[in-house]
């Protein structure tokens, strides 16, 4: 899932990073979203393995990674794919199962969560996750609040996919995710569906229901949202739940009068888990090992938290988190929200292709 976080400068990272090469060195190549994680926690890691050479390397779409992945040599040790993707991946035989005596902080991890990824990633064989969120509605309240009035119903999908509600917002500006496999799941559960449908013939329904509300979608993308929500440029978009709280937060820094506030639907909505994992032909899985399980050390993961604002899958990392974050119900979902949410499948094939038909057609308009 493509997450725009609060943007690290190329300078900071290369300090990061740089440093005298020696010949007894070991390279490290991690692959990872676009800001996803703190300049402090590469660093500390450099400092604490001092015989490795980190090259840290960023993409923005898991279509990307698995352009790399497929090909059989990634170049990569460490790579971040989201669950579904992860999934077919896993199926496609991309990553070595894991050896978890490497992995001595792995006690950290909620079983509840950890339950819910053995849906992609059966007996948790293959990955560990990094962290979580959902796709649930970033909005500007003042304009929403003008377009719609008090009762706006902020709460519900039913603010994106009834027309008599969205028409209203297209003044202000409405993103949706440019990801067919999150999107078309939202309009299928809509319509009382199997969000994760093997029916060709359901998504012709998915798209019936998006094209009613195509013309008042002001664009699709799944970064640009964020920076726009923040500057007021949109009023609404469909995203990822630490998004709009870095939304927020760079509305606050630049003093705007632009508040961002989000809720996750009642009716539920995806949760996805970004996972580190090891892909086959990785030339140095031993400092791989290190680094995932530094990564679960509950104080270097609650900062990554803090920093990105998403929740982590850390139990005992969740405690040491930003209690703004820890406490907002719509990144840390309630139990009983956690009731209503839902992980999304791999497609067969026919299924696939019905989909990226639709998609092509909504976002064309046509």
């Amino acid at each position: 899932m493509n997450k725009l976080k609060r943007f690290i400068a190329p300078a900071l990272c290369a300090t990061v990073l740089s440093g005298a090469v020696h010949a007894e060195e070991r390279t490290l190549r991690v692959y990872n979203w676009f800001d996803y994680i703190t300049p402090k926690a590469l660093e500390d890691f450099k400092a604490q393995n001092t015989q490795t050479k980190l090259i840290y390397d960023i993409f923005d779409t898991n279509e990307a990674l698995e352009a790399k992945l497929l090909t059989g040599n990634s170049g990569y040790d460490v790579v971040v794919p989201s669950n579904v993707f992860l999934a077919k991946q896993i199926e496609a035989g991309v990553f070595q199962p894991l050896e978890r005596s490497k992995l001595p902080n792995w006690n950290h991890l909620d079983p509840k969560l950890m339950k819910l990824i053995e849906a992609n990633d059966p007996g948790n064989k293959f990955a560990v996750p990094y962290m979580y969120g959902t796709i649930l509605i970033g909005f500007n309240p003042a304009k929403v609040k003008a377009a719609l009035g008090d009762n706006a119903p902020v709460d519900s999908w039913d603010l994106i996919f009834k027309e008599e509600n969205i028409s209203k917002l297209k003044q202000c500006g409405v993103a949706l995710l440019d990801s067919p496999s999150e999107i078309l799941p939202l309009a299928l559960q809509h319509l009382g569906l199997d969000p994760n449908s093997k029916k060709p013939a359901d998504y012709d329904k998915a798209e019936a229901l998006l094209m009613k509300i195509r013309p008042y979608v002001t664009y699709f993308h799944s970064s640009k949202y964020m920076a726009d929500i923040a500057n007021g440029d949109i009023c609404v978009a469909v995203g990822y739940s630490g998004s709009f709280s870095q939304a927020a937060n760079r509305a606050k820094e630049a003093k705007n009068g632009v508040i961002v506030d989000m809720r996750l639907p009642k009716e539920g909505a995806p949760i996805w888990f970004d996972m580190l994992a090891i892909p086959k032909g990785a030339k140095n899985t031993e400092d791989a090992y290190t680094f995932i399980n530094y990564l679960l050390q509950p104080q270097v993961i609650a900062p990554v938290s803090d920093f990105v604002g998403y929740p982590n899958p850390n139990k005992d990392a969740t405690e040491i988190v930003d209690p703004a974050i820890r406490n907002n119900p719509n990144l840390y979902p309630t139990e009983a929200a956690m009731g209503t949410l839902y992980t999304l499948q791999p497609l067969p094939r026919d299924a696939e292709r019905a989909r990226t038909r639709a998609w092509t057609k909504i976002k064309s308009g046509t």
